[in-house]
């Protein structure tokens, strides 16, 4: 491989609306990973890259390139099929934590390398980091023993596994270069195919609480990653889902560790089940554990009645350090000082039109419940229960929800929030599809 490139030779072709080589897009992810590409060239590329897009064929070289920046985990001697699912993130996404013992339980290998909230959207780290003791910083042969002894393992990125992509995501992050399509794509699928799946479903979200507001741009997204996928040699399948209000009725660290271990016994909200039951459901026709959409739902219903998916969250979660005992005594789980109940006014009667999805996100942040920098702390036990979904009726003095909260100042704000995020009208408003294209 060439290393006779000048990195402003790369910028200035790229600036100027050229496509890159497979040999310059590697020297740029291995620069940027042993620091030849300085900061500030890493930087002028990626707003080249930002403004001047890149082809298919770029996209999944770069993918390729930030894979094997680093580590690639080789589960080849893991038997049983591989597979993983990702979401873009959205505001009550608790979906992977019911997911992956689902899937567990259903004969499949879920190797899930997550990540952390940022803004108003909820890390899976975060999440299971409310459970005492719950590690998800785990080395390589501790993530290969659970994934063997328990079917799921759920942790965050290691140093060695694409460290390229860890460079150029803070540098997207401070320099508005966040939302390309290419740049995304990259990101996501490079840490993805270094965990060593043989396929991989994702949940690609658009909507006011979603990173993507408008679908067209999730599907440019969606369709992207299939392509990175399919140039991989791996399958991947693409759903898009609607976030214009939040996921479920629990956002929030506790409060959706709560509800996804209801899910789990059976009673959980009925969107968030069929976002669930879609996804696994996937996961099970890639992974071959069924044959086709009805045995997979027969499946997945089963493994809940017969509390194997259940079984699978206390086994995940004894060997990855946590209290297990949170399953059946959720007072273990971190408590909020008080509650805040928030209830319809006195004269409101009719139907939620709306529950802004981003508003009670930023409720989330005014709690601290959330971060606006990677650095920041978040507060595990503040969040939202019981809200009130799009369509159901209102008379005054309805729960619209109630929060979780340690500060009675953070409270009043979050409360604000949540007056502005519910919207009541006379009439019921025409529902919104949850679940929309499905690509492969």
């Amino acid at each position: 491989m060439s290393d006779s490139f000048f990195p402003q030779d790369i910028i200035i072709k790229k600036r100027d609306g050229g496509a890159l080589s497979r040999a310059e897009i590697e020297f740029f992810a291995r620069g940027v990973s042993d620091g030849r590409f300085a900061d500030y060239q890493a930087t002028a590329l990626l707003m080249a890259i930002f403004w001047r897009g890149m082809t298919a064929q770029e996209t999944a070289w770069l993918t390729d390139a930030m894979m094997r920046s680093g580590d690639v985990i080789d589960l080849r001697d893991v038997l049983g099929p591989k597979v993983d699912k990702h979401s873009t993130g959205g505001v009550g996404d608790k979906v992977s934590l019911i997911l992956a013992p689902l899937a567990a339980a259903c004969g499949l290998k879920v190797p899930m390398m997550s990540g952390r909230g940022l803004g108003h959207t909820g890390g899976t780290l975060d999440k299971l980091e409310a459970i005492p003791g719950f590690k998800v910083q785990l080395t390589v042969p501790e993530f290969r023993a659970i994934l063997v002894q328990v079917g799921a393992a759920m942790i965050g990125q290691t140093p060695q596994v694409v460290p390229a992509d860890r460079k150029l995501y803070a540098l997207r992050d401070v320099t508005g270069t966040v939302e390309c399509i290419p740049l995304i794509c990259a990101s996501i699928m490079s840490k993805k195919l270094a965990e060593g799946i043989d396929s991989l479903v994702l949940d690609v979200k658009f909507g006011r609480g979603a990173f993507m507001k408008r679908k067209e741009d999730a599907l440019a997204l969606a369709r992207a990653m299939v392509d990175v996928g399919k140039a991989a040699g791996k399958p991947v399948r693409a759903q898009l889902t609607a976030m214009n209000q939040p996921l479920g009725r629990a956002a929030g660290h506790t409060t959706e560790v709560i509800e996804s271990i209801e899910c789990l016994r059976g009673r959980g909200p009925s969107d968030l089940m069929a976002v669930t039951y879609a996804l696994t459901g996937q996961m099970l026709l890639l992974g071959g554990a069924a044959r086709d959409l009805p045995e997979a739902q027969r499946k997945m219903e089963a493994a809940i009645a017969s509390g194997d998916a259940l079984e699978k969250f206390r086994q995940m979660c004894t060997a990855q350090g946590g209290d297990v005992r949170v399953v059946d005594d959720y007072g273990r789980l971190p408590t909020a000082r008080k509650f805040l109940t928030v209830r319809a006014p006195a004269a409101a009667t009719g139907f939620v039109r709306e529950v802004d999805a981003l508003k009670c996100g930023h409720a989330i942040m005014a709690l601290g419940g959330g971060r606006a920098a990677v650095t920041d702390r978040v507060d595990h036990a503040v969040g939202i229960s019981d809200l009130v979904k799009i369509g159901e009726p209102v008379t005054p003095g309805k729960v619209l929800c109630k929060l979780h909260v340690n500060d009675d100042e953070r409270g009043a704000r979050a409360e604000a929030l949540i007056r502005e995020a519910v919207v009541i009208a006379p009439q019921a408003p025409e529902p919104e599809p949850l679940l929309q294209e499905l690509l492969s």
